[in-house]
Parts: structure tokens; sequence; C-alpha cells
């Protein structure tokens, strides 16, 4: 059991670290669903490299479309007449009909886009573990230099790249909407209650709805992914319900 359960804990809370910073930045930018944008237009360049090229640059293909899709939105800020929501929006709606489009023609495409959009994270080993930490480790070093030595456009620009290449690192391994939770849920709910520290509460806090998920979805049989996904989702929407009827008081 624990040669299953402890690579699944392990990379879940090594994704919280850099998805709670990067969650808390994006609801302060008031863009929640870039991350969920950009993840979908990742997943559809896995689609296509599935599809055509049968797997092969899988990695390089969905960083692409990852990239391209944040450069768009980073121009897309910058513009007063475009609804960077809206954009954004329309930014997932193709995303996602573009995978069910490919995937409508693979002999296995229910499997797979049930794979792109929430992984089974049991299945993860612990070299994909390490490789995925030491990754995040360079990228929150860069994001270091980035906020210590840029600024405006260019620190945007930047800012989306690093999330890019993280998002289309993270949906290869947990799938769009585990990713999409994790980045946004934990965040979310701290920052109702807390204004201090905030990464450190929605690591901790992440990391002990993933030890629930995971360990329900070990012992009842169901789909890890989107057990993490329903329990960082649900404990979000509970704490806002909360933090309405306190202040209502």
């Amino acid at each position: 059991m624990s040669d299953i359960l402890i690579p699944a804990l392990t990379l879940s809370i090594v994704l919280l670290v850099i998805h709670s910073y990067f969650g808390i930045e994006i609801i302060k930018r008031g863009i929640i669903f870039t991350d969920l944008s950009i993840g979908q237009m990742a997943a559809a360049g896995a689609a296509v490299s599935l599809f055509f090229f049968e797997g092969q640059y899988r990695y390089l293909i969905s960083l692409s479309f990852a990239l391209i899709t944040a450069i768009l939105i980073t121009l897309a800020t910058k513009k007063e007449k475009v609804s960077v929501e809206g954009f954004i929006g329309l930014i997932y709606a193709f995303g996602i009909s573009l995978i069910f489009i490919i995937m409508s023609k693979s002999p296995h495409g229910l499997e797979e886009l049930n794979n792109l959009l929430a992984y089974d994270i049991l299945f993860v080993n612990m070299t994909e573990v390490y490789k995925t930490a030491i990754l995040y480790t360079v990228l929150g070093l860069f994001l270091f230099v980035i906020n210590r030595f840029t600024a405006g456009f260019i620190k945007e620009m930047l800012f989306f790249s690093v999330f890019s290449i993280t998002i289309t690192s993270s949906v290869s391994l947990a799938g769009v909407f585990v990713v999409f939770s994790l980045l946004i849920a934990p965040a979310f709910t701290v920052m109702q209650f807390f204004s201090k520290n905030l990464i450190f509460y929605a690591v901790i806090l992440g990391s002990l709805i993933n030890l629930l998920a995971v360990y329900v979805s070990y012992n009842f049989d169901l789909p890890t992914g989107y057990t993490i996904v329903f329990f960082q989702t649900f404990l979000a929407i509970l704490s806002s319900i909360f933090s309405f009827l306190r202040g209502s008081q």
C-alpha cells in the first residue's frame, strides 16, 4: 500500500508548493481561469502528439501550445478594450473542443481524454516525482530572479512563460482539472482567512486534503484525480460560504 500511496502523496505536495504560489498570484491578478486555459491548451498539444505522432514530441508540442497561449494572454492583459476573462474563456473552449475532435478519431480516445483531464496519480513513480521536484526547484529560483530584477511587460511575459512550463509538466502528470484544483482551491481558501504566509497555509491545507482524497480513492476504488478535484473544490466552496455567512453577521 505504501509503495502506491507515498509517491502519489509526495507528488501532490511537490505540485502544491509551486502551484500555491501561482494560485495566489493568479487570484490577485483577477484572471483565475488562466491556468485552466493554459492547461487545456497543453492537453490539446498532448492530444495532437498522441494522434498525429503516436505520442512522440509530446512535451515539446504541449509546451509550444502552452507558451503560445501564455503570450496571447499576456498581450490581452495589456489591451484595455479586451475582456481578459472573456478571451481566456474562449481559449479554454477552443482547447477542449480541439481535444474532443482529435480524441473522437482515436481508437483509445475516451481513455486518453480521461487521462488528459484527470490522471490517476496513484500510478506515478518516485523517479517522476524526483524529476518534477528538481524542475520546480529550478523554476522557483528563476521566479525569484524574475521578481527581483525585472518589471513591467518583461516581468509579466517571463512570469507567464514559467507558469506555462509548470502547467505543462503538471498536466502530463496529473491532468488539467487536478492542476486547476491544486492551483486555485487551496489559495482561494486560505486567502479568505489569512493575510500573511499564504503559501505556507495553502501547502499545509492542500496536503491534508490530498491525503484525505488519496486515502478515500484508494480504499473505495475511486478515480484518484477526480477525487482530489472533488475534495479540493468542495472545501473551497464550503470556506467561501462560511466566510460569507461570517461576514454577514
